[in-house]
């Protein structure tokens, strides 16, 4: 485990683990955001790790977005900047061979629910706190990919009304339009999440790796580039261990163990 002012990294088997802890409510700075970076890199390089859980040890907070104080007192080149390393973080996650799930049950706001819309999943729970763009009642607009993840996830309609209107929704809104991915009962939250990415991570990590990539990159395609994407990724998962060992595993009526070969 490693710990910073801002943010601990951990592993917990084939699981890393970010979360946040800058009090009160993890607005970042240009700090935040260099110390983010590194715990990307760090869990993209890790070959043991398959998913990468986001979350807050702040209560009733994942992240607010930018420090708007700080945001407010810094001349334009050093908010610059702070976008630049933020898009930085955002695309590393989206980019990752690693699936990241962002774990909320608290409030997402701003450049906050910008680095849950990198995240490949979305987990919530039922509690009590709100989800949304607010950019636009300071005069400003998603700067970190929002307005675009945003429109990929719930559609052009809806984000444009959440993103022009600033306004917040709650939880079980955010799971109806298809922003949370789960919702689960405050009371059994972290269960729920635990298993819920363990079963994820027990995954052959090849066969994820390629799942993504082709979704991903496919998403921006016409469907005949997808579909020959689709061919050459799975085309290289037939002769693996995983493959061999996931065969086997049917044929014998037990839970296949991964490698990762």
């Amino acid at each position: 485990m490693r710990m910073t002012e801002a943010m601990r990294v951990d592993r917990r088997g084939r699981i890393g683990i970010i979360e946040f802890c800058k009090p009160k409510a993890n607005a970042y700075d240009l700090a935040f955001m260099d110390e983010l970076n590194l715990a990307i890199d760090e869990l993209n390089a890790d070959t043991s790790v398959t998913v990468v859980r986001v979350q807050s040890a702040i209560p009733r907070f994942f992240c607010a977005g930018a420090d708007i104080k700080v945001f407010g007192e810094n001349d334009t080149p050093t908010n610059k900047l702070l976008v630049k390393q933020a898009n930085s973080a955002t695309h590393k996650m989206a980019s990752s061979e690693k699936v990241y799930v962002a774990i909320l049950d608290g409030h997402t706001l701003g450049g906050g629910l910008e680095i849950a819309l990198a995240c490949d999943l979305r987990l919530g729970s039922n509690d009590n706190y709100l989800l949304g763009m607010s950019e636009v009642k300071l005069g400003l607009m998603p700067g970190n990919g929002g307005s675009q993840r945003l429109t990929r996830v719930v559609g052009v309609a809806r984000s444009l009304e959440l993103c022009l209107s600033g306004e917040n929704i709650g939880p079980l809104e955010a799971y109806r339009i298809g922003l949370l991915n789960q919702i689960f009962t405050a009371d059994q939250f972290q269960h729920q999440v635990d298993r819920y990415c363990s079963e994820l991570a027990s995954g052959a990590p090849l066969a994820i790796a390629s799942l993504k990539r082709a979704i991903r990159q496919g998403a921006q395609m016409n469907l005949s580039e997808a579909l020959a994407l689709e061919t050459e990724l799975a085309d290289t998962l037939y002769d693996t261990e995983d493959a061999n060992e996931g065969f086997s595993a049917f044929s014998e009526k037990r839970k296949p163990a991964f490698c990762g070969r």
